[in-house]
């Protein structure tokens, strides 16, 4: 990577909450950009009380807040407060990004929305991440993941009997780094200065381009398959000795390679799995016949020796289990951080998922304690010690 940071000298306001704001000022924080999180005085960003640790979430360092504030610094600010909107114009004139994700209309109603705050910086991008976008009749809705798993359809696929929503906030990460990109590429753009609207609803469904087309092309309405991949067949969870194991034989010359591997040769002389389409009409046959020889052998085994060979194939691993793995060890993606100020032991938190020229984007501070650099940051405004000492005394920041 070059010796300089893709977006340093980028400086982000970033009055976001929870996940997906939190989570896009995070990458470009790794990036190089300089992010300041203005929070809500007194208590912050809510993901600071959120988190499996009750301890660390009663400090206001929550492991929700943990995950995607590093490199991060914090200005608490009370935008009610006539003053508190003034340090932020202030803030937002040398600003070259402002990331929120308030449901539409409170930056307006506070006299803080884009309109207002270009005519002190027309290079201003301004980032509006919500549920389901600034207008239409779900526009005022609360932008919560599992809503938006649900509306987007992603839950309908899902599972097997019963919808299911996914295992982690996929619409939040997923917006967050919708936004992250949208804002990456308006910072190339010159002249500069946008408002970016991003719908959680839409990003999801962005990402989910061979389900919707299948409809919108194909006229086939989407469907639950649970681990089968209903493209192909022999492809899905399969049971191992001692787990389950994912093996994708799309191609035919994979299926053939795995039938022979397996001594399953009469499976291939077989018309009911002849073609492609034949497999995936009788695919819950096939995988019984496959099991009674996959079950003879650790998941793992199995996954060297078809992966060997030609055919894609690999464990179904827990979270702790690929975290300990030499192949995310050996490339950088974990940080660790000696004791932060307010958690009070070493942590460990992911980085970005790319490297450039063989090196992996990083950020040197840890997630920062609730307006821990207030003072920092309202002195580089010009403002006096004494008038911080009021402001404070006051509850405006």
């Amino acid at each position: 990577m070059a010796t300089e940071a893709p977006l340093a000298g980028t400086r982000v306001l970033d009055l976001t909450n929870v996940l997906a704001g939190p989570f896009a000022c995070h990458q470009l924080a790794h990036l190089g950009a300089e992010v300041i999180k203005l929070e809500a005085v007194g208590r912050g960003d809510l993901a600071r009380n959120l988190g499996a640790d009750p301890a660390l979430s009663a400090q206001g360092m929550g492991i929700s807040f943990l995950a995607q504030n590093a490199g991060k610094t914090s200005l608490t600010l009370n935008l009610k407060d006539p003053r508190g909107k003034d340090i932020l114009r202030q803030l937002v004139r040398d600003a070259d990004v402002l990331v929120e994700n308030f449901r539409p209309g409170v930056m307006e109603r506070l006299g803080l929305g884009y309109d207002s705050l270009k005519h002190g910086n027309p290079r201003l991008i301004y980032c509006a991440i919500s549920g389901f976008g600034q207008d239409g009749p779900w526009a005022g809705n609360p932008a919560y993941d599992q809503i938006v798993q649900g509306a987007s359809g992603v839950m309908s696929i899902t599972g097997e009997e019963t919808p299911l929503r996914a295992g982690f906030p996929l619409s939040d990460t997923i917006g967050g780094l919708t936004a992250a990109m949208a804002i990456s590429s308006a910072l190339n753009a010159n002249p500069r200065g946008c408002f970016i609207d991003v719908s959680m609803l839409e990003a999801t469904l962005a990402t989910m381009g061979w389900v919707v087309s299948n409809y919108l092309v194909g006229g086939v309405e989407p469907a639950r398959h649970g681990n089968e991949n209903p493209t192909s067949a022999p492809s899905g969870t399969f049971q191992a000795s001692d787990g389950l194991l994912n093996i994708a034989a799309n191609k035919d010359e994979q299926w053939e390679a795995l039938a022979r591997h397996l001594g399953r040769m009469d499976l291939l002389a077989c018309s009911e799995f002849a073609t492609r389409e034949d497999r995936k009409a009788n695919r819950l046959r096939l995988k019984a016949e496959l099991e009674t020889v996959l079950t003879t052998k650790p998941a793992d085994v199995w996954a060297q020796e078809l992966t060997e060979i030609g055919v894609p194939a690999g464990p179904v691993l827990t979270v702790p289990q690929i975290l300990a793995h030499p192949q995310l060890l050996g490339r950088g993606m974990i940080a660790q951080f000696k004791s932060p100020d307010g958690v009070g032991r070493d942590i460990s938190l992911l980085r970005t998922g790319f490297s450039i020229d063989g090196e992996r984007p990083k950020v040197q501070k840890p997630p920062p304690v609730l307006g821990a650099d207030t003072d920092e940051i309202l002195g580089g405004l010009g403002i006096s010690p004494e008038d911080i000492a009021e402001l404070r005394a006051e509850g405006v920041i």
